[in-house]
């Protein structure tokens, strides 16, 4: 097991300990958990386009190049779900960057047991369908950061909620247009299931960050 594998399982479990241990309002947090053993920029992903996301054909390493674009997605929303954490006042925004954590670590972590059963041989960086070398190769660190689709969300100001808001409605949609190209192309079981709990748990939080960006 490398050394990153190592250090994003213990972060993972760092933070569903500190999930179980939560009240009804979840405390805040200090500094960011370590996702991936490196340090992540963050970035604006106004840019990021879904098409950015194709996945490539229904071949035999198609939910190998789906797990090594998901994992880093879900990475960049727990990122930002964290700053929640320490600089909402809202309870229910609280309460949704705790299901987000929750929900995404674990699957992150049953991500991770698939591709080390399914692909034991594959390369531990992750990788990616090139259109115009129609081929999969490795990501460039660029990649992986425009795939997880953080931003610094910046100060914890009146404005703050909306900021995450706006962010994380896009995160959630492109997450949406993978788990679609997901039903369409594996044919595994435990892949169609990981792609409708994707789609009905993030559809309903886009509809409920919707509504609130309204209210807000």
């Amino acid at each position: 097991m490398n050394a990153n594998f190592r250090k994003s399982t213990w972060s993972l479990i760092a933070i569903l300990g500190l999930i179980a241990g939560c009240d009804s309002v979840p405390p805040s947090i200090e500094e960011p958990i370590e996702i991936t053993g490196e340090t992540v920029p963050t970035m604006d992903h106004g840019g990021m386009d879904h098409a950015d996301m194709d996945l490539g054909p229904a071949d035999e390493n198609y939910d190998l190049r789906f797990i090594d674009a998901m994992i880093p997605h879900h990475e960049g929303a727990i990122i930002m779900a964290q700053e929640v954490l320490g600089k909402s006042y809202r309870p229910e925004l609280q309460n949704l960057a705790v299901e987000i954590i929750q929900a995404q670590a674990t699957e992150i972590a049953q991500m991770r047991e698939w591709r080390q059963a399914w692909y034991p041989d594959a390369p531990d960086t992750p990788m990616a369908w090139n259109n115009q070398m129609n081929h999969m190769m490795e990501m460039s660190p660029q990649q992986i950061s425009a795939m997880r689709m953080d931003m610094d969300l910046g100060e914890a100001d009146d404005e703050f909620d909306r900021r995450f808001l706006k962010a994380m409605i896009p995160h959630h949609e492109g997450a949406l247009v993978m788990a679609k190209d997901l039903q369409e192309k594996s044919d595994r079981p435990e892949m169609q299931s990981l792609a409708e709990d994707i789609l009905t748990s993030q559809e309903a939080e886009i509809a409920q960050m919707k509504a609130w960006l309204e209210e807000w």
